[in-house]
């Protein structure tokens, strides 16, 4: 706490103040949707700049920064809010009457006004939360100079590898136990974060045999990303490895890793959407379906047009067009609901396996995303809300500003006792925070993201205490 009441030991208050800039001019100009949208939308983009340059407060100087980009302030910023806020500039768009880039009317008065008016609101929250979530990280943003473990540097690649191998079965195992499958995404994710590092490092040091291994674990959890109707596994894949190994192949990283993830975004949404109606909707197996959605991408078979890449940019890249809902239902035709979303919280805390009839966190979440009207009750559909949105809910803009906050500030203060705990970055962030604590890229909503992060809190001590005993971290 004393690092957030003395924030502005390296650079003066006002600074912070900066930040919050955007969404108070956005406000100024809220009579001007357009123009109250541009100002916020761009905010962000500032913002973005403002703290990755070190202008608000100096970045840390221990490693270079290729060398610390899973650091909340970077990696986490960046696709957080480029999910949360940036990203709704093609549904803006679309609003504007815009399709592929193309105006289809040019009179203004053929736009839905009200919707204008509530997507303009909705990105003046998106450029409070940012400020807000930014604050929260860099408040706290002091990484020790000295610390208490540490690995041997000639170990680390070994080490890496022999996490990776031991997390995948244990992943396995979890997923066995009724009520406690949750860890097997954990661990899961572990083995993954732990292989693509360790392929990181065994490349630059020329160690063959490791190579070969790590590249056919990467290849194998690859696979199982193109397999499993997500489009999130696939494009992390690629992007964890182009930021490994960036630091030591600069120039190839820009030059591969860039454009295969446009790529990917262009071809993803044909992909999928080929793959879910052959494997989940049909009776296709995984691998048949594989082969049939990869030839419709790369052929752009007409069959697969429904699901545009237009579309997937409006409605799927982004969740705006879910949050106008309830900002138009909340609090007009629904009171905000106070504390209700983090008492539900603490009961999905609870593992079903010591609570066999706790209430279904599912059914818990999807409660308020039927009172909204966003879909109707009985849908297959599965609409979940995202952090923000129940920030919104919970107290509106009091409501974003105190929860975005903590949200970065418990992301960051969690890094820095993972780099405490496991000597340094390479295991502390690049390793555990990364592996255990991803869902803070994405930011789903209360019940989830609670559940995840204490659970992945405990997780991370369990795997300090096993390091420590087997003698990978030795006291300095």
């Amino acid at each position: 706490m004393s690092q957030l009441l003395n924030m502005n030991k390296n650079r003066p208050i006002e600074r912070y103040l900066v930040l919050y800039l955007p969404w108070a001019l956005a406000l100024l100009f809220q009579s001007d949707p357009i123009l109250s949208y541009f100002i916020a939308w761009l905010g962000s983009l500032l913002i973005l700049y403002l703290t990755m340059s070190g202008w608000i407060r100096p970045i840390p100087r221990d490693r270079a920064i290729a060398e610390q980009l899973m650091r909340p302030i970077f990696l986490v910023q960046i696709i957080f809010i480029g999910y949360m806020a940036v990203s709704s500039i093609f549904y803006f768009l679309n609003v504007l009457g815009f399709e592929d880039f193309h105006r289809t009317s040019n009179s203004y008065f053929s736009v839905d006004q009200e919707n204008l008016e509530l997507t303009a609101i909705c990105q003046r929250y998106y450029v409070l939360g940012h400020a807000a979530f930014v604050t929260g990280v860099i408040a706290f943003m002091k990484y020790p100079d000295k610390q208490k473990y540490h690995v041997q540097k000639e170990k680390l690649a070994n080490v890496l590898l022999l996490i990776a191998l031991i997390a995948l079965p244990v992943s396995v195992a979890f997923s066995k136990v009724a009520g406690l499958s949750q860890f097997y995404y954990q661990y899961s994710s572990l083995s993954f974060i732990a292989g693509t590092l360790a392929l990181a490092f065994a490349i630059p040091l020329k160690k063959i045999g490791n190579t070969i291994l790590c590249a056919l674990l990467f290849g194998s959890n690859f696979y199982q990303a193109l397999t499993s109707g997500f489009k999130e596994p696939i494009i992390i894949s690629v992007l964890v490895l182009g930021v490994f190994l960036y630091p030591n192949y600069k120039k190839l990283v820009l030059v591969i890793f860039i454009p295969a993830l446009l790529i990917l975004f262009a071809l993803l949404p044909t992909f999928n959407k080929v793959f879910r109606e052959n494997n989940w909707e049909g009776d296709v197996a995984a691998d048949d379906a594989y082969s049939l959605a990869l030839d419709a991408a790369i052929n752009h078979n007409e069959s697969s047009k429904d699901d545009t890449e237009w579309a997937f940019l409006v409605f799927r890249l982004s969740e705006i067009d879910m949050f106008t809902t309830f900002v138009k239902s909340t609090p007009a035709n629904i009171d905000y609901y106070g504390f209700q979303l983090l008492q539900q919280s603490a009961i999905a805390v609870v593992p079903r396996i010591f609570w066999p009839a706790k209430p279904i966190t599912e059914e818990l979440a999807m409660q308020r995303v039927y009172d909204a009207g966003v879909v109707q009750r009985g849908s297959s559909a599965s609409a979940k809300t995202a952090f923000i949105v129940d920030a919104y809910l919970s107290d509106g803009t009091l409501g974003v500003f105190i929860a975005l906050f903590l949200y970065g500030a418990i992301a960051q203060l969690i890094s820095l006792q993972a780099e405490h705990l496991f000597g340094g970055y390479i295991l502390g962030t690049a390793l555990v925070f990364t592996g255990l604590f991803q869902i803070f890229w994405r930011g789903l909503n209360f019940e989830f993201i609670i559940n995840a992060v204490f659970w992945s809190y405990i997780s991370m001590l369990m795997l300090f205490r096993v390091l420590r005993a087997i003698g990978v971290l030795k006291e300095i």
